[in-house]
């Protein structure tokens, strides 16, 4: 400490307060300089990025679904649309990792919105080819031209290129070997034909 003379000629105490204050700032910007560098050094603590700054998504082909329906049920106008059921009668599935049958007895259950916007959903079993069982949900959209939509929900078969039809299916299963199913999330396509319709769903990594 210094001893320094006012202006009115009384004695004090100066502390070098200017000298103080550069200190402490200093040693503020050290430990966080300090605390940054080994945040940075942790793996964990990295989230990665592609080189423009995004994270990548991608995907890879997970399986093809064919579905074969009966003559749809028209329900007709209910409080949030019109309501049409579409009874599965089998056909198959198959893909890199899994393949089989659709068993008999499941549903879509397609509700026609008032801004003319298709919502499916959709419940079916899967029967891989050793015997494993699969239950196999999706909810999903088609849209497009009313005329288009019009044909849709008629049960007629309309190039898929002239509508939007996506869905988002989901899986369950008690079998060892196919619980990865279990665990994904998976995005389709989808194609109506006259005798049914055909999803090709793919493996969100």
């Amino acid at each position: 400490m210094r001893k320094l003379e006012m202006e009115d000629g009384r004695p004090t105490t100066d502390i070098g307060r200017r000298d103080v204050l550069r200190a402490v700032a200093t040693s503020v910007v050290v430990a966080a300089g300090s605390v940054m560098t080994r945040g940075a050094a942790s793996a964990d603590d990295v989230v990665p990025v592609a080189t423009d700054g995004k994270m990548a998504l991608k995907s890879q082909p997970l399986m093809t679904v064919r579905i074969a329906a009966a003559p749809q049920q028209n329900l007709g106008p209910v409080p949030h649309g019109v309501r049409i059921i579409v009874p599965v009668t089998g056909s198959d599935f198959e893909g890199p990792r899994l393949r089989g049958q659709i068993l008999p007895g499941g549903d879509d259950w397609l509700l026609l919105r008032s801004d003319g916007v298709l919502e499916l959903d959709l419940r079916i079993t899967l029967k891989t080819d050793d015997h494993a069982l699969i239950y196999m949900t999706f909810q999903g959209l088609r849209h497009g031209p009313p005329d288009v939509i019009a044909a849709l929900t008629r049960g007629e078969a309309v190039d898929p290129h002239n509508y939007y039809f996506r869905t988002v299916p989901k899986f369950e299963t008690s079998s060892e070997k196919y619980a990865f199913l279990n665990r994904m999330i998976t995005v389709a396509r989808g194609e109506t034909r006259a005798d049914g319709a055909v999803h090709e769903i793919d493996e969100i990594l």
